[in-house]
């Protein structure tokens, strides 16, 4: 690439990159639907007898993120061996992009500025892998708890609108879709096959060949890591729903999470917007258990404030002071 345009790129685009980023959290977030309310339920929550459950889930976010570097940081040594503190600025910029492209696409985009030129379109393969690994103990996960709930309902009762039968033929296509993604992650040779028969293979088969490396001990490491952020993220939410005084027992809000969560999975959307979705959802799910509408509406807040908000910031910042292209 031309000298000049770099010099554009890291010092015009960039930094015009990160403040639109800035901004579009700012006014989203002021936009959000009784937002006002469950910011005051929010506030309280540092202080007080229960302040040690807030502080927890503070902590538990470092340990969300900390986990998902880590599995980048395994995906990436695939190319070559990078720090932990590299993979977590590279996942931080990703968090950053993907609260605003539609189901957070953004985040191979953001990742991949943290590495090396040369190797980054590579990276994005790599990328799509963990995010398969998420997205399979996602799937697997919600199709559990769709059952759970399914045989805790009673006759007449529905869920989010819908009555057992459609939630058993939900639950059924769940359980294939999961099967099927769980099948494609241990064989990612499948894809590249697949993609060998296409007319543009030759394009793409330098930067999708490093998938044919991954052996089942890698990708059970993955799986295991994502399991592990996804029992953390569940458990901020359960312990939230305690903090702001949702009626809802331990297994209760545990299982109605991981539905929630499955929902998030397949419906389209920006997960800049998925603070309003997410709202929505869990009162739908939450009212077979509990009527308190503003603590549930708070928990979901809280948890996206604390696990993408203030990640994003963080990561626009990073965004701000990285040159995207060496110069030279």
């Amino acid at each position: 690439m031309n000298k000049s345009i770099k010099i554009i790129i890291n010092w015009v685009i960039g930094p015009l990159l990160a403040a639109w980023l800035f901004y579009s959290l700012y006014n989203q977030v002021k936009q959000q639907q009784g937002i006002y309310d469950s910011i005051l339920l929010i506030k309280q929550a540092p202080f007080g007898k229960q302040a040690p459950l807030f502080w927890l889930i503070v902590v538990l976010a470092f340990c969300n993120w900390g986990l998902e570097s880590r599995k980048w940081q395994i995906l990436i040594n695939r190319l070559y061996p990078i720090k932990f503190f590299t993979a977590i600025k590279s996942v931080l910029s990703g968090v950053a992009l993907s609260l605003n492209t539609p189901n957070r696409i953004g985040e191979y985009v953001g990742r991949v500025l943290f590495v090396q030129e040369g190797k980054r379109l590579q990276a994005v393969s790599l990328s799509v892998v963990g995010g398969i690994a998420q997205l399979t103990i996602t799937m697997l996960m919600g199709t559990l708890g769709l059952v759970v709930i399914i045989t805790q309902m009673v006759d007449g009762e529905q869920l989010m609108g819908l009555s057992k039968i459609w939630l058993r033929t939900f639950t059924l296509f769940s359980f294939l879709g999961t099967t099927f993604l769980s099948l494609f992650f241990f064989k990612l040779s499948w894809l590249i096959r697949l993609i060998d028969k296409l007319p543009f293979a030759q394009k793409v088969e330098k930067y999708i060949n490093i998938l044919e490396n991954f052996d089942v001990k890698i990708l059970l490491r993955l799986l295991f890591l994502s399991f592990l952020r996804y029992i953390i993220f569940v458990l901020q939410y359960v312990l939230m729903f305690k903090l702001l005084n949702v009626q809802v027992d331990f297994w209760q809000g545990f299982w109605a999470i991981t539905v929630l969560f499955w929902v998030l999975a397949v419906v389209p959307t920006i997960a800049i917007a998925e603070l309003g979705i997410r709202g929505k959802f869990a009162v739908a799910l939450l009212n077979l258990y509990s009527n308190n509408i503003i603590g549930i509406i708070g928990t979901t807040f809280g948890i996206w404030f604390i696990n993408l908000f203030i990640p994003a910031i963080i990561g626009s910042s990073l965004i701000l002071g990285k040159k995207i292209f060496k110069e030279k």
